[in-house]
Formats: structure tokens, C-alpha cells, sequence
């Protein structure tokens, strides 16, 4: 069975409540593309109203990130079942402005992804190299480790249902997006070792996004690629051109 595409969009730290749902009214009728599942990823401040302003339509919320305990002492976090009573379908993980800025690891992101799992909520695990990684030709190693630490005592099951998203962290935010050939070939090989840690079939239901300056120009190219299964956008999912990835097949 062809994996269907999603297309998610990374606001980061961008929109007031307010600007979110005027954002998200913009963009409502141009994302609308039944091939294609479509989540917008927000702050933690515009979940509520964003799930609110796209109810009744294909668009799912996402939160940006979530703390790896249901409860507790843990001042200024968030925790899963809170964001499954908010709605949220879908969650970033291990985002490499999560680990560079906020000193997560590895570790704490697998722990991340199975408390998500566990409440039901579908994870999209970053992983990406910096441009040092890529010179030195370590990339395909560096991006298997993390993603051998991220799947820890996550079953087959789970896995399937997993998204994940390769960023190369020296393409975000800077205009440098990987080739098509570059995108695909890590793309492979995170399938790969999927595929290793698990099965084939593990391997071919599990969707793989590029993230890396994605914009309505490079889409198509990077989704005809056999592994790439969607795209985690940053900038490009604050404007109008948004709609023109998500429906990068018309």
C-alpha cells in the first residue's frame, strides 16, 4: 500500500493566538488536498484556539514539543494526556533547535516518543547532521544512531505508526536545501534502518519527511523521490504559499 504524504508545517515560535486563528482562516481553503495528510504544528499558547478554528476541516494540530511525564513538578512543561484533551494529534520531537537551544538528548527524546505513543498521539522524531557531520562524511552514522536511540522499546506496531523527520540541520532557516539526491539518499537510509532495527515491512509503513527550507518550488521535486513521504516546514508554513506544497500534485 502507496504511504500517503503529510505535510506538516513547524511555526516555531511565531504567531499570537489571535494572528494563529487569522492564519490558520487564510489558509483553510488552500490546503485542502485529499491525498495528503495536513498538520499544522503550533506553539503551545494557540493549540486550544487553533484546534477550534480547524474543526470540520482536514486539518490536524500538532504541538511542538511535550514533556515525557503525565503529571508532577515539572513547572512550565506540558504533558501528553493534556495535549490529547486539547486535541492534538500529532507531535514534534527532538527538533534540532530542541536539542541545540533547550540541551535535549537522544535519550530524553526516546523518552518523549514513547510517552506520546502511549497517549496516542503520533510523533514526528527529528533527526538531521550539522554542516561539520556532513564534511566529514559521519552523516549516515551520526542519523543512525539517532534514530536507533529514538525507536528504543518502541515495538514494530508502534514504529508503523511513527513519522519521521529528516532535517539536515544546516539547511534550516538558511535558503540551503539538500538536493533532491541528497534528501533521498538519507531518506533511504533512515528506511534502511528501519528496516534493520525491525522488518521490511516496519520499514515501508513508516513515513519520512524531509524538513530543510522545503517552499512551494522544491516540493514536487523532493516528493517524487521514492522515500521522501512529505516535508515538517518551517517558514514557508506562515504564508500563502503553504497551500501550494500541500497540493504540490495539482
Amino acid at each position: 500500500m502507496a504511504r500517503k504524504k503529510i505535510i506538516a508545517g513547524n511555526w516555531k515560535m511565531n504567531k499570537t493566538p489571535s494572528e494563529a486563528v487569522a492564519l490558520i482562516e487564510e489558509l483553510k481553503p488552500l490546503v485542502q488536498n485529499e491525498d495528503v495528510d495536513v498538520v499544522f504544528c503550533v506553539p503551545a499558547i494557540d493549540i486550544i484556539p487553533a484546534v477550534e478554528a480547524t474543526k470540520g476541516t482536514n486539518i490536524n494540530i500538532g504541538a511542538e514539543n511535550m514533556y515525557f511525564e503525565e503529571s508532577g513538578a515539572y513547572t512550565g512543561e506540558i504533558a501528553p494526556n493534556m495535549l490529547v484533551d486539547a486535541g492534538v494529534k500529532y507531535v514534534v520531537l527532538g527538533h534540532s533547535e530542541r536539542r541545540e537551544y533547550f540541551a535535549e538528548t537522544d535519550e530524553t527524546v526516546n523518552k518523549k516518543v514513547l510517552k506520546a505513543l502511549e497517549n496516542g498521539i503520533t510523533p514526528i522524531i527529528c533527526c538531521g547532521e550539522s554542516l561539520t557531520q556532513r564534511k566529514q562524511g559521519i552523516y549516515l552514522e551520526w542519523i543512525a544512531m539517532q534514530i536507533k536511540i529514538a525507536f528504543q522499546n518502541v515495538t514494530a506496531d508502534q514504529a508503523k505508526t511513527c513519522v519521521i523527520a529528516y532535517e539536515p540541520i544546516w539547511a534550516i532557516g538558511t535558503g540551503e536545501t539538500a538536493t533532491d539526491d541528497q534528501a533521498e539518499e538519507v531518506c533511504a537510509a533512515i528506511r534502511k534502518v528501519i528496516g534493520e532495527v525491525y522488518d521490511g515491512a516496519t520499514a515501508e509503513a513508516i513515513r519520512i519527511q524531509y524538513g530543510g527550507s522545503m517552499n512551494a518550488g522544491n516540493a514536487a521535486s523532493l516528493l517524487a523521490k521514492p522515500n521522501i513521504d512529505g516535508g515538517l516546514v518551517g517558514g514557508a508554513s506562515l504564508k500563502a504559499d503553504f497551500g501550494k506544497i500541500v497540493n504540490y500534485n495539482k
